[in-house]
Order: structure tokens, then sequence, then C-alpha cells
């Protein structure tokens, strides 16, 4: 059951780093937040209201504390397990639309200054349409310009470069056609998946007319597009890309039973990237008029949205730290350190690590060109730190990037 907790003043309800399952509402008193800001290192201030929940993300992500949570006063707040905070947050419909999009806005506030700090050019909507399309081409992507180009006709039909862009279209389609005669495959072609079974609720009869399919290299959302819609997988798998400076960006692959495209439907933005199908995919599609409908009327869908962008924030806030170390060694350890997070072995105190990933992937991570990963990496090379292949790179051991790290970027006490 929900526990009342006294604290008298000045009592740490948790200190940041701390790994707590616990969520608590805030019913007397008054309770400070106080994290570090990202990239300035400034301390950052924020206080709890009476009635508000704090400690949501970190628990339900269960990753440490983002904050220290401290009593100014003598305070009552009640603590909850995320089992307990589940039932009460599934039927309060309200509550359920308000964190959302308060998660969706901190997710979407990050995303912009990952972007500043990549010195990633801001464009308008149809110009950056354009530019997505245009990387898929220089990429020999043809069926994913194709479907950029397509969206772009279909969105804006008044555009004056109509004519030019409806050139580029059938230019794409006449050379993913001649690609297919030719029996050369796309880069997107992996093996087709299904749900195991976390979100049965949608295999049901119901919600067939949602399902649309797509094929391997599809578009099924452009970035820079206006947001009307949020999928499903559930069966194959869709890549994430992203258009930085005129070259794509491998972000991430979604499996069934995630989620895409939800923050735009949220706060009604631009897409913030294109999702693609690797392989042929098959998608249930939302939109705006039947999500608020969906997720109030399933609870188990809003949890899982929820639980989603704790994660998302957490995962960015990660990427985004990497990219704020001005040294350039320890900010490639911190990648390295990251992976090892992202990929636990079974024995910790294992020193080497294999980490299935290229020289792109980790100067992506990095937010660096591949020219100046390439002259760092071989630093660590040469003193017999990593072991560099083709697909894939050996740390000789993990502790000495957490050294590396901790020395060069000032950071020994995170």
């Amino acid at each position: 059951m929900p526990k009342a907790m006294q604290y008298t003043k000045g009592s740490v309800i948790y200190f940041e780093g701390d790994h707590d399952d616990r969520v608590f509402i805030m019913q007397a008193g008054a309770v400070v937040l106080q994290s570090t800001d990202i990239e300035t290192g400034a301390p950052v201030i924020e206080q709890v209201k009476s009635g508000e929940f704090f400690g949501v993300k970190s628990a339900f992500g269960h990753f440490g504390r983002e904050e220290t949570a401290t009593a100014l006063v003598p305070t009552i707040a009640v603590a909850l397990t995320v089992q307990e905070f589940e039932v009460l947050f599934s039927n309060n419909k309200q509550l359920i639309m308000k964190m959302l999009r308060v998660f969706s806005n901190q997710l979407r506030q990050i995303h912009k200054k990952t972007e500043s700090i990549l010195n990633n050019i801001s464009v308008d909507q149809q110009s950056g349409m354009l530019s997505v399309a245009q990387c898929f081409y220089d990429d020999e992507q043809y069926r994913s310009a194709m479907d950029v180009y397509l969206k772009f006709l279909t969105r804006y039909p008044q555009n004056p470069r109509k004519e030019e862009i409806a050139k580029k279209y059938a230019d794409c389609k006449m050379r993913h056609e001649r690609m297919a005669a030719q029996g050369r495959r796309g880069i997107l072609d992996t093996p087709v998946e299904t749900d195991d079974g976390s979100l049965k609720i949608f295999s049901l009869p119901a919600f067939e007319r949602f399902a649309k399919e797509y094929e391997p290299g599809q578009v099924i959302i452009a970035e820079y597009e206006p947001g009307d819609s949020f999928y499903l997988i559930q069966s194959g798998r869709v890549q994430l890309v992203k258009s930085v400076n005129g070259t794509l960006k491998n972000l991430d692959i979604l499996k069934p039973g995630e989620f895409f495209g939800e923050m735009a439907i949220l706060d009604k933005s631009p897409r913030s990237a294109t999702c693609m199908a690797a392989g042929h995919v098959k998608c249930l599609e939302f939109n705006k008029e039947n999500f608020e409908l969906l997720i109030t009327g399933n609870p188990q869908t809003a949890l899982v949205l929820l639980k989603l962008f704790c994660k998302r924030i957490y995962d960015q806030k990660r990427r985004f730290r990497i990219l704020c170390i001005k040294d350039l060694q320890a900010r490639l350890a911190d990648v390295f350190l990251m992976l090892d997070e992202m990929n636990p072995v079974s024995n910790p105190a294992e020193k080497a690590r294999r980490f299935n990933v290229t020289l792109s992937d980790i100067a992506h991570w990095a937010g660096l060109t591949q020219e100046v990963t390439h002259d760092e990496i071989n630093k660590l090379v040469e003193k017999r730190k990593i072991e560099m292949y083709d697909s894939y790179i050996i740390v000789s051991n993990i502790a000495d990037m957490r050294r590396m790290y901790e020395t060069r970027s000032g950071n020994a006490n995170r």
C-alpha cells in the first residue's frame, strides 16, 4: 500500500545517482529537486508543489536518480511502488495526458539542445523534407528518396517547385525499379520479427482496421513533415535515421511492440526523424482524433508510452552528456562506457569488451566527423587500448576507458 513518509527540514529523500523504484507524491510541506545542467555544469533547482509527483522517470526507467530531493520544511510525501503508481495512473485520464505532454516536451527540448551542439542548421519544414530526400538520393536509397518526394508533393501540392520535385520523384522511381529488376537489394533487409506477446490486446480483430504494411526501405514518416499519426510495430523492424548537415545518421532500430511518431502527436511539432521499414513491416496507425481515446481506453498503452518516454529521455540525455565533453579522447572513452551500459556482460569482472559497432557508429555517437574519429581512434589503437576491426571493436580493459573519461573530462565523481 502507498505509505506516507515524514521528513524533517533538510532531510534528503534521495540522492542523485541512487537506484530507487519508488514514486513520490507531495502531500504537505516543500521539496526541492537539485540537479546539474549537463551543458553548463550550473545547478538546476526546481520546487515540487503540493499534489505533484517526483521521481517518476528514474523509477519507471530503472536508472539512477537524476536529481537530489530535499525537504525544505517538515514534509509529508506519499511513496508508491511502480505497480501502485500504475494503478493510480491508469484510472486518471487527465493525469495521463498531462504527464505524457510534460515528458514529450522534455524530450523535445533535449533534441533541440543536441541539434544545437551538433551545429545542425535549422531549416523550415519544406526545405527540410527536400534535404532529407536528397540525402537518400545521394546514398542511392532511391525507394526512400522516392517516398519522401511523394510525401512532399502530397503535403505541399502548391509549392512553386512542384514540377521540379515531380521530376526528381520520377527519376528516383526509375532508378529504384531498375535496381529491383537487377535483383539488387536495398541496404535495409532484416529478418521479420513478431511481437513477443507483451501487447496482445492489439491482436484483437477490432484493431485490424488500423493495420498498415510496408516494404523494405519504404518511408513510413519523414523527418520535418507535420505529425498527424503514430504507430505501433506488430511485425518487422523500423529504422530511425536523421539528417544532420546533409548526412544521414542512424539513430535506432525499433522492434515489435514499440511505438514511434508519438511525440509529434502530443506537441503538434514536425517529425524529428525519418522512420523507414527495415525489411517487411506491419504497423498499427493511429491518428490525433483517436489517440486520446486509445490511451485512456487502454491504460496499458498509456503506461507503455510513459515508460517509453522515460527511456528515451534518459538515452537522449546520456548521448547529450557525451557531446558536451570537450576532450575528444574522453568523449570517445565515454562512448565506450555508454555502449557497455547498453550491453551488460554476464561477468562484470571481465576486463575486455567486444562491441559490434563500426567507426561510423562511433563517429555518430561522438558527434565527430569520420576523419577526426579515425585519427582519435588510432591513438587508442597505438596505445593498445582498443583493437579495431571492420564490423566490431574490442576494448582491452573497460576500466581504462573509465579512468580516461574521469581524468580527462574532470568527472571523477560521476
